[in-house]
């Protein structure tokens, strides 16, 4: 491992330090290293906060220090004035010597012109370094700008036997309680969860985060007609549900009916989402609407958990194509990664 790739690596850690936290922004780190060791290093806490950049330059005790310094930015420098002024200005004001990026920013914003304000300000530009690594941890805000659509992840648990419910469609509890607070952390690190509407009248999910710290992530339920009962947890108000349907279009208090077209499909959906600048959707079920999202190839990736119990029958779990890339003990539980391929 060379120098940049050491440095640029504990950019990446603390740009990690931000999940779930700064979307729609990136995940952003950046030390600032003077003859080999780090004088200052910060990260993009919160959305609408200040971006790692000047939150580095913050912690140097010795001003004077950084216009011999280099800094390591896992992300091109912003361009572009949002709810904080552009980085790349900042580092060129403070006269740093060098800056070496992780990636360059494909948001149309950014897009290499962080990297001009840099040069032009005669500051040595490298980048590139560990950029994959970059790529993946910022994978939802890649999909989001590339593919104009949120990244969609599926998950589910299934029996032993390959069942995602009972006949009844009664699915408690096939995995464990470790497993269930994993869950509750994913959900705390993406920005919505959808379920269908059997999934919803059936199951009566809450879809906030309990079993961990972190923010509830915004409900997305589907219900064509409007038939659920408004009784439901998802419409009692304690967080921002989306109820897609073909009725009426109205807003209350955290809930926004929100209607498309007649026979609207997943597409129309997922489109409205990313108008939102939704950029993330982990969807939790039912059987049908994965099944809906397997057979139209819109997903990233799934997270499937097996469970010890057998069902003997009941609604069969979504078949995926294609191959496991990780699998995890989880107290027993069998916890399998999937990865689109296209």
């Amino acid at each position: 491992m060379d120098i940049h790739e050491k440095f640029m690596l504990r950019a990446i850690e603390l740009a990690e330090l931000g999940r779930g936290r700064v979307s729609p922004n990136p995940m952003v780190g950046c030390v600032i290293v003077y003859d080999g060791n780090i004088i200052g290093e910060g990260f993009h806490e919160y959305f609408g906060g200040p971006h790692a950049e000047p939150n580095a330059i913050s912690t140097v005790k010795d001003p004077e220090l950084i216009k011999s310094s280099t800094a390591y930015v896992s992300l091109e420098p912003c361009a572009h004035w949002g709810k904080t002024p552009p980085c790349a200005d900042l580092l060129a004001k403070v006269g740093i010597s060098k800056v070496v990026i992780g990636t360059v920013d494909s948001n149309p914003l950014v897009g290499g012109k962080g990297i001009q304000i840099l040069q032009k300000a005669g500051i040595e530009v490298l980048t590139g370094v560990l950029e994959e690594k970059v790529r993946t941890q910022n994978i939802r805000f890649f999909t989001f700008i590339e593919k104009k659509r949120p990244y969609i992840i599926l998950k589910w648990a299934q029996s032993s036997d390959g069942f995602i419910a009972r006949e009844n469609y009664d699915s408690k509890w096939i995995s464990n309680s470790y497993s269930r607070q994993l869950v509750h952390k994913w959900r705390s690190e993406e920005d919505a969860i959808m379920v269908g509407t059997l999934t919803a009248q059936y199951d009566n999910p809450r879809l906030n985060v309990r079993d961990w710290s972190g923010k509830d992530p915004i409900r997305v339920v589907i219900d064509r007609n409007l038939k659920l009962n408004p009784g439901l947890y998802l419409f009692d108000g304690t967080q921002p549900t989306l109820c897609y349907n073909q009725t009426i279009e109205e807003s209350s208090y955290q809930l926004e009916k929100i209607r498309l077209k007649e026979g609207f499909d997943l597409e129309d959906i997922i489109q409205n989402l990313y108008s939102r600048k939704i950029q993330s959707v982990i969807v939790e079920g039912g059987a049908q609407l994965l099944k809906k999202f397997i057979e139209k190839e819109l997903w990233d990736e799934a997270r499937v958990f097996t469970g010890n119990v057998a069902f003997g029958k009941g609604i069969p779990s979504p078949v995926l194509p294609g191959k496991v890339v990780k699998q995890y003990d989880v107290q027993g539980d069998l916890l399998s990664f999937w990865q689109f391929k296209s």
